[in-house]
């Protein structure tokens, strides 16, 4: 069957020869059509009824087409087509400024009616899509605001996140780059009995033998370290195997011990977190190149979960994008751009190796360039903009656009750093390094 097979039709004509003949064309063609006689009796069926598509005569007994157009709601009812022997340019103008789709005259070719029909209900289905999204957003909340999708996959990463953070083990969360490994760890956090407690995401690449034990062990006298600090709370530990070796030594007694012993100290303290980590790698290759310790993976894995790429979800996309694209539309204070069917075929051709973080700068990409006056997904996939303002670099496009996006967040946020990191699909440690990495300052912004 085909898409068309699908599209319903109202037909409003006053000639009962015309309305047989456009019944019987419709259903050759696989459309579902009814027929009215009159204007009024259109409206009183589409109280009851919403078509794809309305195609109905100009010049009828009490009200015309053109009225008939005119108590149409344009946001909420369907395209209306305009259909007449007596139509002339100055009459399809007036229908065109007035909101119909298209102005068609008798005698009809059938194939251009059928293509212009085709068209104003492809048009309808999408737009109904559209707004279907934005209901199906306004009304998620919660864990489904944080891990949105419909697909099974994703479904079953929330039910696992819910089964999971009521306990105290250990979770390794496994994942390409870019799949929200962080975001799973915060909902395992925030879902938890430890989510009024801190929650410290530690960046395992950054870590240095040398300065470990002072800056998460703390010195004695001198402050406690960031370990103690977020004592109660939960340990995010981020791609955990690219930790040094001699670290991962001394996190495993961190760990088995659940106490720290700060440099200077003549006693260790008592340290309670349940402990987060995440990679994108294969944990096992890394145990064989002896890049990751073998007890360390095991006091680490008590759970373990698995998160799927978006090539493997492609049926979230349209909502995913309808999401973003709502945070953007928002900091740009500009219109959210609509899906329309090259949009969406251009989000799903795409394989996103980077995931929905690709796929939210992609959104990123293309709110900016609706903010400049068009854009299409097709466009913003590219990253060949045509901006004649864009540095010349990548890094420096980069580092410009970054620096915008995040300074209207946190312009809109009022400074809340949670917030604004939030809207921004970050964590708040990543947002932090952003502003140190990009200079910019935080009160002047405000």
């Amino acid at each position: 069957m085909s898409e068309s097979a699908a599209f319903n039709l109202l037909i409003v004509d006053d000639d009962k020869g015309m309305r047989q003949s456009l019944l019987e064309l419709m259903g050759a063609a696989g459309w579902q059509a009814e027929a009215v006689s009159r204007a009024d009796k259109a409206l009183e069926r589409l109280a009851d009824v919403t078509p794809d598509v309305i195609l109905s005569d100009v010049r009828m007994p009490g009200m015309t087409g053109l009225e008939l157009l005119a108590r149409l709601d344009r946001d909420m009812s369907p395209p209306l087509v305009l259909i007449s022997a007596h139509g002339d340019i100055p009459m399809a103008v007036e229908a065109m400024q007035s909101g119909a789709y298209s102005f068609v005259e008798k005698p009809y070719d059938p194939r251009r009616l059928l293509t212009i029909l085709t068209h104003a209900a492809e048009q309808s289905r999408m737009r109904a899509r559209n707004a279907q999204l934005k209901e199906r957003l306004f009304q998620l909340s919660g864990l489904d605001r944080v891990l949105l999708g419909q697909t099974p996959a994703v479904a079953a990463v929330r039910e696992e996140v819910l089964d999971l953070a009521p306990l105290d083990g250990a979770v390794m969360i496994l994942g390409e780059t870019g799949t929200g490994k962080e975001l799973v760890a915060r909902a395992l956090h925030d879902l938890g009995p430890r989510a009024d407690q801190p929650f410290l995401a530690i960046n395992c690449a950054a870590l240095t033998p040398d300065s470990f034990e002072a800056e998460m062990f703390g010195v004695a006298g001198a402050g406690e370290g960031r370990l103690l600090a977020a004592s109660g709370g939960t340990l995010f530990l981020d791609e955990i195997s690219t930790c040094p070796l001699v670290v991962q030594a001394k996190l495993l007694r961190v760990i088995e011990d659940q106490e720290v012993f700060p440099v200077g100290a003549s006693a260790p303290a008592t340290l309670d977190v349940r402990v987060v980590c995440a990679t994108n790698e294969d944990v096992e290759q890394a145990v064989v190149e002896e890049r990751l310790r073998q007890d360390l993976l095991f006091r680490l894995n008590t759970f373990v979960m698995q998160l799927p790429p978006l090539r493997h979800r492609k049926d979230d996309l349209t909502l995913l994008a309808a999401h973003f694209m709502a945070d953007y539309a928002q900091l740009y204070e500009i219109a959210v751009p609509e899906l329309d069917h090259e949009d969406v075929a251009a989000l799903m051709a795409h394989d996103w190796p980077g995931n929905v973080r690709e796929l939210r700068n992609v959104c990123a990409r293309r709110v900016m360039l609706a903010r400049r006056g068009g854009g299409t997904f097709a466009a913003a996939l590219t990253q060949d903009h045509g901006l004649e303002d864009m540095p010349d670099t990548l890094r420096e496009a980069v580092a410009a656009f970054e620096r915008e996006l995040i300074g209207k967040a946190i312009k809109a946020h009022e400074g809340r750093m949670d917030a604004a990191a939030g809207a921004l699909g970050i964590g708040r440690r990543t947002l932090n390094e952003k502003i140190v990495k990009l200079g910019l300052d935080k009160a002047a912004l405000l």
